[in-house]
């Protein structure tokens, strides 16, 4: 097989390879004919926004026959002379000396034509909607996070830990989990049986998991600093645009580290993430500004080079209770902060990115340190403008006695949890950790208004289609 060029790497090198034959490959977008007998190809590959204008010169060539072939969505070869391009918008073009037609695309049943589709509409093509311009590009900046999700932990001498997606414990206490099973549904075991899951494959209840933070915080325990990053899921019945029941989460866990330390390791993640957005995707970010949201550039600047604000809960509830804003939901001291909550925060009240702290205990899981006031936990919320809470984490609790009296109240069975509890009486220190919900990063980098747009195959409520 033929190897090319990918068509970034041209229009970055493009000093390099005028004048020069290069050889590319990808997907034609739009092709037309002029009267003067030259037909020209936009030609993407998935690799940049900008399209590799191919043009075809019938003169003393005869492309005729391939070119009937060729229509959008086609797969082709193109092979020839990078030039100096007069059209306007286009430093570069390829004069094709050579054509190679991969495989066509019947343009009466094609879907992607050359117009705007609704997201809603393309959902139902997720294996196509990867070559629009918007999907392409979240897929690219989905890419360059990752990575740079990575190079964040590594650089800082963090361990890359593989938690287990299947689990038998429900990190959240929610009850909102997948259960594994191999038992038939048309046949479950009878009533009153001393072990019910004897035939099952686990010998015992099992689910997906819903985080990795429990099974993360055994090995801060022993390595120090650590984090997860993968698929987790939530059974949790919700049409909204920031839910999605698979989802993709980023866990560190952090021994000897208090809450203030975590804070500040939270605070340096986002302006890293967002840093990287602007240097490292910056054609996808004026892409976004300019077709998505026209204050996405101002914001993610803001978030790299301002300070965060950092407030408490019972600060927030102030600021909430004290505005003139008519909320949906109700504000009281005691009460979980909604979105319409944590967005007046931060667009509104204060304008820039927030850090909150010290929740009412009653709010929050059981493995969160309570406070001297016995009233709060040491837990913190990383608001963004657009979309509210973007990291959840806290202090956890390491004091044997404290965290058996947190899951009493909570209705938490210990024996449930014994190798949990055991890590309390062997060797117990001090850690923290947080959680960022990888989608919603997206969403805030892109300016995307649907998480499940920010995912390549969104599984939500009554849809696991692909």
């Amino acid at each position: 097989m033929e190897k090319g060029i990918r068509i970034a790497e041209l229009f970055r090198d493009e000093k390099k390879w005028l004048g020069k034959t290069a050889l590319v490959q990808g997907w034609v977008k739009t092709m037309r004919d002029s009267k003067a007998g030259v037909g020209f190809i936009e030609l993407n590959d998935g690799s940049t926004l900008k399209g590799l204008q191919i043009v075809t010169q019938l003169e003393g060539r005869d492309y005729s026959a391939i070119l009937k072939q060729i229509t959008t969505g086609s797969a082709i070869l193109a092979e020839g002379l990078v030039s100096a391009s007069p059209g306007k918008g286009q430093s570069i073009e390829l004069q094709a000396d050579r054509l190679h037609l991969y495989g066509g695309a019947d343009p009466a049943t094609y879907p992607l034509q050359k117009k705007r589709h609704s997201f809603e509409y393309l959902r139902q093509i997720a294996h196509l909607r990867p070559r629009t311009n918007t999907l392409g590009a979240i897929a690219r900046v989905r890419n360059q996070l990752s990575f740079a999700i990575h190079q964040f932990f590594q650089d800082r001498g963090f361990y890359y830990v593989h938690t287990p997606v299947i689990t038998a414990s429900d990190c959240e206490g929610a009850g909102e989990t997948f259960r594994v099973t191999t038992l038939d549904p048309a046949r479950p075991p009878a009533a009153g049986l001393e072990d019910p899951y004897r035939d099952d494959f686990f010998q015992k209840p099992a689910y997906l998991t819903v985080s990795g933070q429990l099974q993360a915080e055994i090995y801060a325990l022993a390595l120090g600093s650590v984090y997860t990053f993968g698929p987790t899921f939530r059974a949790e019945d919700s049409n909204t645009s920031r839910h999605l029941a698979e989802f993709w989460m980023v866990e560190p866990e952090m021994a000897f580290h208090d809450l203030q330390d975590n804070l500040e390791v939270a605070l340096a993640f986002i302006k890293y993430l967002t840093e990287t957005m602007l240097t490292k995707c910056s054609e996808e970010v004026d892409f976004f500004t300019r077709f998505i949201e026209p204050e996405l550039t101002k914001r993610l600047e803001k978030a790299a080079k301002s300070a965060f604000e950092i407030i408490t809960y019972t600060e927030a509830v102030d600021i909430l209770t004290r505005s003139k804003e008519s909320f949906a939901y109700p504000v009281e001291w005691g009460s979980d902060l909604q979105a319409e909550h944590e967005r007046y925060i931060t667009e509104k009240a204060l304008g820039r990115p927030v850090g909150i702290t010290n929740f009412p205990r009653a709010l929050k899981p059981f493995y969160m340190r309570v406070n001297e006031d016995q009233k709060t936990v040491a837990a913190m919320d990383i608001l963004v403008p657009g979309i509210g809470e973007i990291i959840g984490g806290s202090q956890r609790e390491e004091r044997l006695d404290v965290l058996l009296e947190q899951m009493r109240l909570k209705a938490i069975a210990p024996e449930d949890y014994r190798w949990y509890v055991e890590l309390r009486e062997f060797g117990s220190a001090p850690h923290s950790g947080f959680g960022l919900g990888f989608e919603r990063l997206i969403q805030f980098v892109t300016g995307i208004p649907n998480i499940r747009e920010a995912i390549p195959f969104p599984r939500t409520p009554g849809h696991a289609e692909f």
